[in-house]
């Protein structure tokens, strides 16, 4: 899967970074996302756990080109959206 991310104008880096999130973390969330749902305007909202541990939500579009994304913004979960995503997950099964 090719991915893109949003570049920050005023540092030139990846936005993700302003979040303490590593591109790894996006990619092992995408790839294999505990929640992956419609968002505002055509993106995309992916929740999951990265291999590093820790549970992030990416907001994302899918690209024209097949098999590609553009990552617009990501951050950690915080304690209360993830108690709720941990309901949501026991709720499931």
């Amino acid at each position: 899967m090719d991915v893109r991310y949003f570049l920050d104008p005023e540092t030139g880096e990846s936005h993700i970074l302003r979040h303490g999130v590593l591109e790894d973390e996006v990619e092992d969330v995408l790839a294999r996302p505990f929640e992956d749902r419609p968002g505002h305007g055509g993106s995309r909202v992916a929740v999951g756990r990265a291999r590093s541990g820790r549970y992030v939500r990416v907001i994302y579009v899918p690209d024209p080109e097949p098999g590609s994304l553009f990552v617009i913004t990501v951050y950690p979960l915080g304690p209360k959206t993830l108690r709720a995503l941990r309901r949501r997950r026991k709720k499931k099964t």
